[in-house]
């Protein structure tokens, strides 16, 4: 699993796209037919970043991914993380000079492409290359590991389906605004990742901890902490051993704890969720208690304005109350 997000990869799987084949001869023949019609155009910067829906879709997005890659970045305007991590990739794909494209999908007004793509929580990011979807990544992200994917990403549509992004006229936006300046903190994330990278989580805790020391309610930080913490829980558990233990004692608090990081780790949100919430009701006072921070520290892990954990935080209302 890779740190700070529990659905990044951390590697862009281009080897399992199927029929990659038939869509690297799809993308050369559109990339013929421009060429023989005089050629792209160069674009403007501004014109790196586009709104699409469903009606734009297959002409905005699957057309034009025989050129470039395009990200799809899926949003909506409650979606606080969304806030955070949709101005980064506008910037980004200004900086990256149109080695890919970001088209940006507001869910609310999009339902059935949030539908056809499975997405279960935002914001969610995929890319589509000639013609094929590809997962990157659900939930907040530190730019470090947003630009890891993003190189990866556009060094594999080039070597693989020969895309080599849009022309950029950079002086076709006389107007728009400077580059957005490293973040005050964007030091200390870069050392969470790698430190993370490295399997140095008690130094990633500590950089995610150096952020909040200053900053308490910062997004990224928060996040980065829980999935940190979480990793030094799960790392030294023998996974066959915990579950055995918490089939046998289902009135373990400790037992049903380490089961759910245990699920968590591997990606089984709801089953976590439902353990946990389910150990409330069975038990009483401190238990209880214990049970109950550990949800909310689970609940950091996905993110606040996930679908699940949403649905979790009722439950375990109900529960309480």
């Amino acid at each position: 699993m890779q740190p700070r997000n529990m659905s990044m990869s951390g590697v862009v799987d281009l080897a399992a796209v199927k029929a990659a084949g038939e869509a690297k001869v799809k993308a050369e023949q559109a990339r013929a037919e421009a060429a023989r019609q005089g050629g792209t155009a160069a674009v403007a910067p501004s014109s790196l970043v586009i709104d699409v829906d469903e009606a734009g879709f297959e002409r905005e997005v699957l057309q034009r991914s025989a050129e470039v890659p395009v990200v799809i970045d899926f949003w909506a305007e409650w979606c606080e993380p969304c806030k955070q991590l949709g101005p980064l990739l506008e910037r980004l794909a200004v900086e990256y000079h149109g080695r890919f494209l970001l088209a940006k999908v507001d869910v609310d007004a999009n339902q059935m492409l949030m539908q056809q793509f499975g997405i279960q929580g935002i914001p969610a990011v995929f890319a589509v290359v000639a013609g094929q979807a590809l997962p990157l990544f659900q939930g907040a992200a530190p730019e470090a590991q947003i630009r890891q994917t993003l190189d990866q990403l556009v060094q594999v549509a080039e070597e693989r389906f020969g895309l080599t992004g849009l022309q950029v006229d950079a002086d076709a936006d006389p107007d728009a605004p400077a580059p957005e300046k490293a973040g005050p903190y964007d030091a200390l994330l870069d050392a969470a990742v790698s430190a993370l990278d490295a399997g140095d989580l008690a130094g990633a805790v500590q950089a995610y901890k150096n952020v909040l020391a200053d900053d308490p309610e910062h997004p990224e930080a928060k996040l980065g902490l829980a999935q940190a913490e979480l990793l030094a829980r799960v790392r030294a558990m023998d996974p066959g051993a915990v579950r055995k233990n918490a089939a046998d004692n289902p009135k373990d608090v400790a037992a049903q704890i380490a089961a759910a990081d245990l699920d968590l780790a591997g990606g089984h949100v709801q089953d976590a969720f439902g353990r946990l919430v389910d150990t409330v009701r069975r038990t009483f006072g401190e238990d209880r208690e214990a049970v109950r921070v550990r949800l909310l520290e689970l609940f950091e892990v996905i993110g606040p304005e996930d679908p699940r954990v949403t649905a979790a935080r009722q439950a375990l209302a109900s529960a309480l109350f």
